[in-house]
Order: structure tokens, then sequence, then C-alpha cells
């Protein structure tokens, strides 16, 4: 394990995650993500799950706005956005602390919520 990996494990202690995972899924639907921050505002795992559904929300809309232009790519950058949505569901609901793949997960990180 890495350390970065460390630092992960590190950041939700085993009650948020516990407390959390119930509704941290909530933040891979859209603004539904919003649940999360309202209800469980000081929640680590929440907070982390919330960030990556705003970049995620961030690029289906930039997706939606380019489409027109970009016909080609709209399919292929919905369903990635969709299969990434759909394994941090899983692996909210899973208790995991993870990390979306394509730079999401470096890109919530500037968040500050």
């Amino acid at each position: 394990m890495s350390d970065e990996d460390k630092k992960t494990k590190i950041k939700a202690s085993k009650k948020d995650i516990d407390d959390g995972k119930s509704i941290a899924w909530l933040s891979y639907l859209g603004l539904l993500l919003l649940i999360p921050l309202l209800v469980k505002p000081e929640n680590t795992f929440c907070k982390h799950h919330a960030k990556q559904g705003i970049v995620l929300l961030g690029l289906w809309i930039a997706v939606s706005i380019i489409s027109p232009f970009i016909s080609v790519l709209d399919s292929l950058a919905f369903l990635a956005i969709a299969v990434i949505s759909i394994i941090g569901i899983v692996q909210s609901l899973s208790g995991n602390y993870w990390k979306a793949p394509l730079g999401i997960y470096q890109l919530s990180e500037k968040f500050k919520i």
C-alpha cells in the first residue's frame, strides 16, 4: 500500500463511514449530492463522495453544452460518466473511500467543503 493510499484510509473514521454510507451514494446522482452535504455536513466520508459528485456533475454539464458541436464524443463521455457514477455508488455503499479515475479525485480534492 502506497503512502497516498494510507493517507486516504486515515481521512475517514469508521464512525464516519458507518454513519455516512447510507446517504453518501446520493453524491453520484446529480443534484442529489446536496443531500449528503446538508444532512451530514461534518461527515468526511460524505464530503469525499460529494466532492467527487460535484466534479462528475460539472463534467456532465460540460459535455451537455459541448455535445451539439462534437456529437461523436458525447455518447462516450456520457457512458464514462455513468459508469464512474455507478462504480461510485457501489463503492460508497460498500463503505470504501474510493478515488475516482481520470483526474476526478484529484480535481475533487481542490474543493474546500
